[in-house]
């Protein structure tokens, strides 16, 4: 069974007295396991389908299901639930919290589990040293650079131990040497501990790093290409993030 599965999916805005069809009869099936990117002009569609793969928002026709379970069937409090415990999102803008340290930032979507401090604490300290940034723990936002507050996000959305990863744009704000050593980070997470990651560019040179391509057009998906993806090329200057920790779970 897929993890992620779009059945037929249309998605509408109004914008003043036009109506704007955002997707146009998607469908798309996401494997467990898969390191799969979005890719396609802005206002493709690639941020609306995230957002309902998400459940950030529902579609007006079609649907979509997580592990089978089709979202338009659950309660608020069960849509809820599953963003909290199986979906983690990464943001282009980081959306840190900036009067809260690295860890503190973690921590936030723990406090809605119920777990004991020492869980919580023990989760953000390995989903800290998974993206190499431990030392850092005590640091706000305003004192680390682009690609560690980036890394600050992915840390906060692996702290939930989702089966699901998406990113919107995860490469956008941040320079060449970093973009490119991200990636290669969430493929390190993807293949030590089997995260499935759903990201969205523009960045054409990153795409040769990704297993499995889907260009959106228009609303419509017009191509998708698997392959068998190459190590992220470390001849590049990685800037801040440098070496890839690999952490145990």
């Amino acid at each position: 069974m897929s993890l992620v599965e779009v059945k037929s999916v249309t998605r509408q805005f109004r914008l003043g007295q036009l109506s704007v069809r955002a997707l146009d009869d998607v469908s798309l099936q996401i494997e467990t396991g898969a390191f799969a990117a979005l890719t396609g002009p802005s206002g493709s569609g690639k941020t609306t389908l995230l957002n309902l793969i998400a459940c950030l928002d529902m579609p007006d026709s079609g649907s979509v299901l997580i592990d089978g379970t089709a979202t338009s069937q659950l309660s608020e409090s069960q849509l809820d639930r599953l963003r909290s415990r199986s979906i983690g999102m990464i943001f282009q803008s980081f959306n840190l919290v900036p009067v809260l340290n690295a860890r503190e930032n973690v921590e936030l979507p723990l406090r809605l589990h119920a777990l004991s401090v020492k869980e919580r604490w023990d989760r953000v300290d390995e989903a800290l040293d998974a993206v190499g940034l431990l030392k850092f723990a005590g640091q706000r936002p305003d004192s680390l650079s682009g690609g560690q507050r980036q890394r600050v996000a992915i840390a906060r959305a692996l702290a939930v131990r989702p089966r699901l990863v998406l990113a919107d744009e995860p490469t956008a704000s941040l320079d060449s040497g970093n973009a490119f050593a991200l990636v290669d980070l969430m493929r390190t997470l993807n293949e030590a501990h089997g995260v499935t990651f759903l990201f969205s560019t523009h960045d054409d040179r990153l795409l040769g790093n990704v297993r499995d391509v889907i260009e959106l057009r228009d609303g419509r998906i017009t191509s998708r290409n698997a392959q068998s993806g190459t190590r992220v090329d470390r001849s590049h200057p990685t800037a801040d993030l440098q070496e890839v920790p690999t952490c145990s779970r």
